[in-house]
């Protein structure tokens, strides 16, 4: 095959031809290897490199095949992480200079997976500063590229995974999703990503953004491919104390059940009312409705909870968490970290006790409400992210202000499934969810690869060339702005940045003010009547 042959494909083909011998582990890896040479100078998907060790590992696949000691669709098969993942003996930075130095010396459980299985690394993959933040360009390692317009964001966090992906570098990847982070960046770079039932992947070994809504998944260029790694992937794993006994599905061959008789509930209120999509996206989302009608399903329109809702419950318990996380590092040296990380989780100071308890009060109140709803529908379809926007369009205060249609899935801790359904004018990608109810993920990419089947959406390709100077962004509107806030709310925030620990500097204290107020009004929002006798949703029991 020509190394061209080589850039798109999927897992499932790769592992065909590889079973059958028509394809050397080798021969792969090495095809990839030179594209990823020649391009991700421009897509810099990559924070580090591990093309000896890949090599070394190509071989000893082929070895063992050839051998007749195949283990399955992920031998010989390249593949890229986050760099949020462990890897022995390989720097593991967080997208941060506070671990510019981390090299740790076990892999995560995830890593220990995909190795057994024969997977190969390529290598870690960009990500926004530890799985949070937005594209800086104040980091150690320049933000990943949109492949389908270099000027443009690849959305966050997996910035690398879905860059990779999308130009070409491999035919998988893991991310991770706290509030859209694998789904994000599937819909604005034309691929596949999917976050599984919370639990379900372990999380051990991988750097924590909030301990109540991380989920590890794989992100590729299909559901079948998603599902094949998955099968690799999910079980028990007593290091991560979220994960869940139970018994694992057969992800690949449940794909081939029908749809028909499938009852989809549509949520158009996510993109008519609570975030408006463009015309086009709006088309797509309609188009992809009548596909699954096409394929025998049952479809009617559904609502739940507004988006804003989720993000509210989300935002306020997972920045508590990312802010404890970092809290010993923002007040020895918060220099070290970048402007939109800090515009995010510097907030969180504002934050009460009262206000984090309330929240997981009223995250136990919407799982609550969701109950009902997948006893009506098995899958609910939602939009998702498009089209791009350019870097210099990125606002760091617009997470605060802009709720996510992403965000509500990790809140109801569901199994959900990014994928592209259509492609703007200007030739960007649009995407739409898949969303089934916790431990049915089984269903979802059944139902994902069913409209794959139907569509060719996810098989379109960005027109890559080398040797173009990269557009420089002009990121003078996302400097931080004078706040809002009066002076007396002004002291309050600077007292409680005291009380949290923080010495910060001028700047710093810039982006805290800029933001705090919409951290200020969420615990407002928060603010419910409630009966004493509500438990949050951290209440656990023994088995």
């Amino acid at each position: 095959m020509s190394n061209s042959d080589l850039h798109y494909l999927s897992v499932a083909e790769a592992a065909a031809l590889i079973q059958s011998g028509k394809l050397s582990p080798v021969e792969l890896t090495e095809g990839l290897l030179t594209r990823i040479g020649q391009l991700d100078h421009r897509v810099q998907a990559f924070i580090t490199h591990t093309a000896e060790q890949a090599l070394v590992a190509a071989r000893e696949a082929e070895q063992e095949i050839r051998r007749g000691r195949y283990r399955g669709a992920l031998h010989g098969i390249p593949f890229g992480l986050k760099d949020i993942y462990d890897t022995a003996g390989i720097l593991t930075s967080g997208g941060s200079a506070v671990c510019a130095e981390n090299v740790p010396t076990q892999d995560s459980t995830v890593v220990r997976k995909l190795l057994e299985a024969g997977g190969i690394l390529l290598g870690k993959l960009q990500t926004h500063e530890f799985a949070h933040g937005g594209p800086s360009f104040d980091l150690p390692w320049p933000p990943s590229r949109n492949p389908w317009d270099l000027s443009r964001f690849t959305g966050g966090s997996s910035s690398g995974s879905a860059a990779a992906l999308a130009a070409g570098f491999m035919p998988a990847a893991m991310g991770s999703d706290t509030g859209g982070s694998i789904r994000g960046p599937a819909s604005f770079c034309g691929i596949t990503g999917f976050m599984p039932t919370f639990g379900l992947v372990s999380r051990a070994g991988v750097m924590p953004n909030s301990f109540t809504f991380d989920h590890c998944g794989p992100m590729a260029r299909s559901a079948e491919d998603c599902a094949i790694l998955l099968q690799e992937l999910a079980g028990y794993d007593a290091a991560d104390p979220g994960s869940i006994r139970h018994e694992v599905a057969d992800f690949r061959g449940h794909l081939s059940q029908p749809v028909k008789g499938l009852r989809i509930g549509v949520l158009r209120h996510y993109w008519e009312e609570d975030i408006p999509v463009t015309p086009e996206h709006a088309r797509s989302l309609e188009d992809a409705v009548k596909v699954f009608e096409g394929l025998g399903a049952t479809v009617s329109t559904c609502r739940i909870r507004p988006v804003q809702d989720g993000f509210d419950i989300k935002v306020i318990i997972a920045e508590s968490e990312i802010f404890s996380i970092h809290q010993e590092s923002l007040i020895r040296s918060p220099g070290k970290y970048g402007r939109d990380f800090l515009g995010r989780a510097l907030p969180a100071c504002v934050f009460q006790s009262a206000d984090y308890v309330q929240a997981l009060r009223e995250h136990r109140r919407y799982l609550d409400e969701l109950l009902p709803v997948f006893e009506q529908f098995d899958v609910l379809l939602a939009s998702g992210f498009g089209p791009a926007p350019r870097f210099e369009d990125y606002r760091t205060e617009n997470f605060w202000l802009k709720s996510n249609v992403c965000t509500p899935s990790n809140t109801g801790r569901n199994p959900a499934l990014a994928l592209p359904c259509g492609y703007s004018s200007g030739g960007l990608p649009l995407g739409m969810q898949l969303v089934g109810r916790p431990g049915d993920d089984a269903r979802v990419l059944q139902a994902g690869h069913a409209f794959q089947q139907a569509t060719d959406w996810h098989l379109r390709r960005p027109q890559l060339a080398g040797g173009e100077a990269l557009p420089v962004p002009d990121l003078k509107a996302n400097e931080p702005k004078p706040s809002s806030l009066t002076a007396a709310q002004q002291s309050h925030v600077e007292q409680m940045a005291r009380q949290a620990g923080l010495r910060l500097d001028d700047r710093q204290m810039m982006i805290l003010m800029e933001t705090a107020p919409h951290a200020l009004a969420m615990a407002g929002r928060m603010r419910k009547p409630r009966g004493r006798m509500e438990h949050p949703s951290l209440v656990f029991r023994f088995d």
